[in-house]
């Protein structure tokens, strides 16, 4: 009995990172598999083509970081990879998604880490080639390690001897539980933004920008998956997705339903994802919305502050102003009390007023 697919917990605790591949830019390795084990490695991918063009029992798996567009162009050349697929090879920077190119199955993945120091989504991106008996993989990120993917399948000779397809959703499996400590590390950093906001931090309002940029970042890796899985995740009874010549299996096989099963758990570890980047969203927006709330709120309280200051001093501004006047009665000016009696009354009225604003909050 197969072991299940490792469980990666995206509930906020340590942070985790994916290890950095040792592989150097430009590095080629291919391995040989027969029955779902591997047999051998060769030196170059001409001589993987050769081994499984003379053997058609083997499959080769021909692993490519950061290839040159002449790497590509003789990979492309020595296993006839479909022209449009190289092109969006070479030019990367495409959206998730598989394509299918007569018997050549062309997949895009996103696979993205979280940078805690400067709060950054980093996305990076794999595309896969899947024939009937070669899968290529062509890494341009630092977020999935491939060699422990070939550790895994090589310790699952069940599921590998389904061939392509099994190299494919250990790839996508890899790329999907990497989601995990970026979603993580984001909920984490929206909760502290929330306390941010709640304290009156005056910097909470570019925090929620930077974060809901980078979640957005983040959903645009995530959501086409869901399609990429209903175009790969065929059904125990179907053929391999490269659309090979080879009958398809009807009845129930093990090693298919056990490929199924394993594309299910997949499924489901993608819808998990998406709820989840859905909901971060949802609360930026909502965090957004309380932040503005409050700083409306502030600076009404600061409006009520200043318009009741204004208040208390206009009244004595304008006895004031009318005993500056050059036409005022000179009885009243003359008058022994009338500077004391009009200063009591000054100081009355900013006392009532103030009293009166106080009553109401506004100071």
């Amino acid at each position: 009995m197969s072991e299940p697919a490792p469980e990666r917990t995206m509930a906020v605790g340590h942070r985790t990172t994916t290890a950095p591949s040792d592989a150097a830019p430009g590095e080629v390795r291919t391995l040989l598999y027969r029955g779902g084990s591997r047999e051998r490695g060769t030196d170059t991918v001409q001589e993987a083509h050769q081994a499984v063009t003379s053997d058609p029992g083997l499959m080769a798996w021909v692993a490519m970081r950061a290839p040159d567009r002449t790497q590509l162009t003789e990979l492309a050349r020595t296993f006839g990879l479909p022209a449009l697929a190289l092109e969006d090879t070479i030019v990367a920077h495409q959206r998730p998604k598989a394509e299918t190119y007569g018997g050549v199955v062309f997949v895009v993945l996103r696979p993205a880490g979280y940078d805690d120091v400067y709060e950054r989504v980093e996305v990076g991106e794999m595309h896969l080639f899947a024939s009937e008996n070669v899968v290529i993989t062509i890494g341009h990120t630092e977020q999935v390690d491939l060699e422990s993917v070939r550790r895994r399948l090589d310790s699952e000779p069940r599921l590998l001897r389904h061939g392509t397809l099994a190299v494919v959703y250990g790839v996508l499996d890899a790329v999907v539980d990497a989601y995990a400590p970026a979603v993580s590390a984001l909920q984490q950093d929206i909760d502290e933004l929330e306390t941010q906001v709640f304290d009156g931090d005056p910097q909470a309002a570019g925090r929620v920008y930077r974060l809901t940029r980078e979640v957005i970042l983040l959903q645009r890796a995530v959501d086409p998956l869901g399609a990429v899985l209903q175009d790969l995740m065929a059904s125990p009874e179907h053929s391999d997705p490269a659309g090979s010549d080879r009958p398809r299996t009807h009845g129930c096989d093990p090693d298919r339903v056990l490929l199924h099963h394993h594309m299910r758990d997949v499924a489901d570890h993608v819808t998990a994802v998406r709820e989840h980047v859905d909901g971060f969203r949802q609360l930026l927006e909502d965090i957004m919305s309380v932040n503005n709330s409050l700083i409306d709120q502030s600076q009404n309280e600061a409006m009520k502050k200043i318009s009741s200051w204004g208040g208390i001093l206009v009244v004595p501004a304008l006895i004031a102003s009318f005993y500056g006047m050059n036409n005022a009665p000179q009885d009243a000016i003359h008058w022994m009390f009338s500077w004391p009696a009009t200063l009591v009354l000054m100081v009355l009225s900013a006392l009532v007023l103030y009293g009166l604003f106080r009553h109401y909050d506004w100071l």
